[in-house]
């Protein structure tokens, strides 16, 4: 049967289509919001709980930060080891959170249901993708039980994931690429960490590991190895989990807690990237974009991309305006926007070494505020590529670098014209 048309309709109710459903009904839209699955305090059990400090601004405009941080949710700051030692940014820099998706899918879910012009429909899965006049007009989804519904739409917004059933529908095209490494994490309680309340990441050339206070008293300790290491992990998960972890420098001890969850995995991590727009459908989260989660962004991105498709489409429903253009608007300002971090981490999921410029902005980002503060802004997501490697902050690092190197040395300094140059390029 058909149903009463939306505004827009909307796959997924995760992070990136809570996000979409409650702003586009914040703007006085009619909102479908559509849910495969039939429980309301359904959440992703595979994720790294972290959300960049980049998507703050979106959480706080949602309404969402008073609720998640009433509910334990942890202010994150992120200690970085590799061998040039420790980077700790000072805890004046923005901040993110770590909260795990059994605390926040259900809140966000709730708020954006509560929302007057969302109507949620759990239970329903898109089955087809309606047309009229070569446009998308809206969906076809069907239940378990066999029934199926028209759902007329201005415009459709796929949010259902990395596999997306309505990119598929609706002939996106997908860029797929290889990732070197696997992962394996589990959830302890009563795990002391070195830095305290601080998030740790190893950066161990080419293994990775991470350690991330959350809700609840609950630290996840996380682990991506290359490839190569595979056999050992599935031969003795439980040994070689806990071993990889014993020999972090600075680790944590897993002797004294208690692991509160199965030591769960992924082998297949690799990067997908769609267009964020693509013949009237428009594309959030993970259905746009799926990256390494050795970073920790696919939870902040969701946030940030469902805004960026309100932003520069909702004018255009409100008023009649051209879609089309606002669409084209959205891909353009999500390519932008993370395009560069994207293919940045796709290319270091290859399990190459780091290359020099990344050598020099670690090394002098573990040995001077005003690079880790850098290396901090670009972590999170805050700043793109090339504002992270723009002379400025290369000039600075090569300047600390160049000083220590002159410390240990022994030397009173460098050439009076070297010096002079790093200290232009410094200030």
């Amino acid at each position: 049967m058909v149903e009463k048309s939306y505004d827009v309709a909307v796959v997924g109710a995760s992070i990136a289509g809570c996000t979409t459903a409650r702003l586009f009904a914040q703007r006085g839209l009619r909102v479908a919001l559509i849910e495969r699955n039939s429980d309301v305090n359904a959440y992703k059990a595979l994720c790294t709980h972290f959300v960049q400090p980049s998507a703050v601004p979106t959480i706080r405009r949602l309404g969402l930060a008073p609720l998640i941080e009433a509910a334990g949710a942890v202010r994150n700051y992120l200690d970085v080891w590799s061998r040039w030692g420790w980077i700790r940014p000072p805890e004046d820099v923005p901040h993110g959170y770590n909260v795990r998706r059994r605390t926040l899918d259900p809140i966000l879910r709730r708020l954006a249901t509560s929302t007057p012009g969302v109507e949620f429909m759990p239970g329903w899965s898109v089955r087809s993708l309606i047309e009229e006049g070569g446009c998308p007009a809206g969906v076809g989804i069907g239940d378990r039980a066999g029934r199926s519904r028209d759902i007329i739409a201005r415009l459709v917004v796929a949010a259902d994931g990395r596999a997306s059933k309505t990119a598929e529908l609706g002939g996106v095209p997908a860029n797929v690429e290889p990732n070197g490494r696997f992962s394996y994490f589990a959830h302890y309680r009563d795990l002391p960490l070195v830095s305290g309340a601080r998030s740790q990441m190893w950066m161990l050339e080419p293994d990775v590991a991470y350690a991330f206070p959350n809700d609840g008293g609950v630290t996840l300790l996380a682990c991506m190895p290359a490839k190569d290491r595979l056999p050992e992990f599935k031969g003795d998960l439980e040994g070689s989990f806990a071993r990889f972890f014993e020999e972090l420098p600075d680790g944590p001890s897993l002797s004294g807690a208690e692991r509160v969850s199965k030591i769960m995995g992924a082998i297949s991590l690799e990067n997908v990237s769609r267009p964020a727009a693509y013949r009237g459908v428009a594309l959030v989260g993970d259905a746009a974009l799926w990256t390494d989660p050795l970073w920790g962004v696919g939870c902040g991105w969701a946030f940030q991309s469902a805004e960026w498709l309100v932003d520069t489409t909702a004018t255009a429903l409100v008023r009649g305006g051209d879609l089309g253009r606002a669409l084209e608007r959205y891909r353009k300002e999500h390519r932008s926007q993370l395009s560069g971090h994207h293919r940045l981490i796709s290319d270091y999921s290859s399990v190459r070494s780091y290359n020099p410029l990344e050598r020099l902005m670690f090394s002098a980002a573990a040995h001077d505020e005003s690079s880790a503060r850098h290396f901090h802004a670009f972590g999170s997501r805050s700043i793109g590529v090339r504002e992270f490697l723009a002379p400025r902050a290369l000039g600075r690092a090569l300047w600390v670098n160049a000083r220590r190197s002159n410390a240990r040395s022994g030397t009173r300094g460098l050439e009076p014209s070297v010096a002079a140059a790093g200290r232009r390029r410094a200030v």
